[in-house]
Protein backbone atom coordinates (compact mmCIF):
# COMPACT_ATOMS: atom_id res chain seq x y z
CA UNK A 1 0.00 0.00 0.00
CA UNK A 2 1.12 3.43 -0.71
CA UNK A 3 0.61 6.54 1.22
CA UNK A 4 -2.49 7.69 -0.50
CA UNK A 5 -4.09 4.14 0.23
CA UNK A 6 -3.21 3.92 3.78
CA UNK A 7 -4.20 7.42 4.36
CA UNK A 8 -7.74 6.23 2.85
CA UNK A 9 -7.86 2.96 5.02
CA UNK A 10 -7.00 5.28 7.98
CA UNK A 11 -10.08 7.80 6.61
CA UNK A 12 -12.44 5.26 6.10
CA UNK A 13 -11.89 3.06 9.37
CA UNK A 14 -12.92 7.06 11.52
CA UNK A 15 -15.46 7.45 9.62
CA UNK A 16 -16.96 3.85 10.60
CA UNK A 17 -15.95 4.42 13.88
CA UNK A 18 -13.00 1.68 13.79
CA UNK A 19 -10.84 4.67 15.43
CA UNK A 20 -8.76 2.23 17.77
CA UNK A 21 -8.56 -0.40 15.17
CA UNK A 22 -7.27 2.09 12.75
CA UNK A 23 -4.50 3.33 15.64
CA UNK A 24 -3.45 -0.48 16.19
CA UNK A 25 -2.88 -1.03 12.29
CA UNK A 26 -1.42 2.05 11.38
CA UNK A 27 0.74 4.12 14.47
CA UNK A 28 4.07 3.47 15.37
CA UNK A 29 5.26 2.64 18.59
CA UNK A 30 7.18 5.24 18.96
CA UNK A 31 4.59 7.31 17.55
CA UNK A 32 4.53 11.17 18.74
CA UNK A 33 1.25 13.04 19.08
CA UNK A 34 0.38 16.61 19.78
CA UNK A 35 -3.19 19.20 19.93
CA UNK A 36 -2.57 22.57 18.95
CA UNK A 37 0.42 23.74 20.50
CA UNK A 38 -0.20 21.51 24.09
CA UNK A 39 2.50 19.80 24.98
CA UNK A 40 3.30 15.87 22.55
CA UNK A 41 2.50 12.62 23.71
CA UNK A 42 5.16 10.14 23.65
CA UNK A 43 4.23 6.68 22.55
CA UNK A 44 1.64 4.37 21.29
CA UNK A 45 0.42 3.26 24.57
CA UNK A 46 0.34 6.80 26.09
CA UNK A 47 -1.21 7.86 22.99
CA UNK A 48 -4.28 4.88 22.88
CA UNK A 49 -4.68 5.92 26.22
CA UNK A 50 -5.32 9.40 25.87
CA UNK A 51 -7.83 8.68 22.84
CA UNK A 52 -9.70 6.66 23.97
CA UNK A 53 -9.85 8.93 27.31
CA UNK A 54 -10.93 11.75 24.57
CA UNK A 55 -13.31 9.39 22.79
CA UNK A 56 -15.20 8.50 26.17
CA UNK A 57 -16.12 11.98 26.87
CA UNK A 58 -18.21 12.29 23.99
CA UNK A 59 -22.08 12.57 24.87
CA UNK A 60 -23.18 12.44 21.29
CA UNK A 61 -21.13 12.32 17.76
CA UNK A 62 -23.22 13.75 15.08
CA UNK A 63 -21.07 13.37 12.22
CA UNK A 64 -17.46 14.13 10.14
CA UNK A 65 -16.32 14.51 6.62
CA UNK A 66 -12.74 14.56 4.83
CA UNK A 67 -12.70 17.57 3.45
CA UNK A 68 -9.07 17.67 1.45
CA UNK A 69 -5.89 14.98 1.43
CA UNK A 70 -2.52 15.86 0.41
CA UNK A 71 0.33 13.58 0.45
CA UNK A 72 3.75 14.23 -0.10
CA UNK A 73 6.93 12.66 0.90
CA UNK A 74 6.36 10.48 3.99
CA UNK A 75 4.03 13.30 4.78
CA UNK A 76 0.14 13.16 4.43
CA UNK A 77 -2.51 15.88 5.86
CA UNK A 78 -6.43 15.23 5.81
CA UNK A 79 -8.82 18.28 6.66
CA UNK A 80 -11.52 17.23 8.78
CA UNK A 81 -15.25 18.72 9.36
CA UNK A 82 -17.19 17.25 12.25
CA UNK A 83 -19.87 17.82 14.70
CA UNK A 84 -19.96 16.33 18.50
CA UNK A 85 -21.28 16.83 21.82
CA UNK A 86 -19.37 16.65 24.60
CA UNK A 87 -20.53 15.42 28.07
CA UNK A 88 -22.10 18.89 29.65
CA UNK A 89 -21.15 20.99 27.08
CA UNK A 90 -23.32 22.38 23.94
CA UNK A 91 -22.60 20.67 20.50
CA UNK A 92 -19.56 21.68 18.41
CA UNK A 93 -18.08 21.38 15.06
CA UNK A 94 -14.67 20.78 14.91
CA UNK A 95 -12.90 21.90 11.80
CA UNK A 96 -9.49 20.26 11.87
CA UNK A 97 -6.53 19.29 10.17
CA UNK A 98 -4.73 16.45 11.23
CA UNK A 99 -0.66 16.09 10.13
CA UNK A 100 1.07 12.70 9.93
CA UNK A 101 4.34 11.94 9.13
CA UNK A 102 5.45 8.11 8.09
CA UNK A 103 8.28 5.86 8.84
CA UNK A 104 8.65 2.31 7.86
CA UNK A 105 5.29 2.40 6.72
CA UNK A 106 3.19 3.88 9.73
CA UNK A 107 2.90 7.23 11.58
CA UNK A 108 5.79 7.87 13.61
CA UNK A 109 4.12 11.89 14.76
CA UNK A 110 1.18 13.59 14.18
CA UNK A 111 -0.18 16.90 15.20
CA UNK A 112 -3.48 18.37 15.24
CA UNK A 113 -4.69 21.91 13.94
CA UNK A 114 -7.92 22.96 15.35
CA UNK A 115 -10.48 25.26 16.32
CA UNK A 116 -13.93 24.15 18.05
CA UNK A 117 -17.28 26.76 17.36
Amino acid sequence: MNLKEKIEDINSMILTGNQMEAFDKYYHEEVVMQENSNPPTVGKAANREREIQTMQKIAAFHGAQVKAVAVGDNVTMVEWEMEVTYEGAPRMKICQVAVQRWKDGQIINERFYYSMN
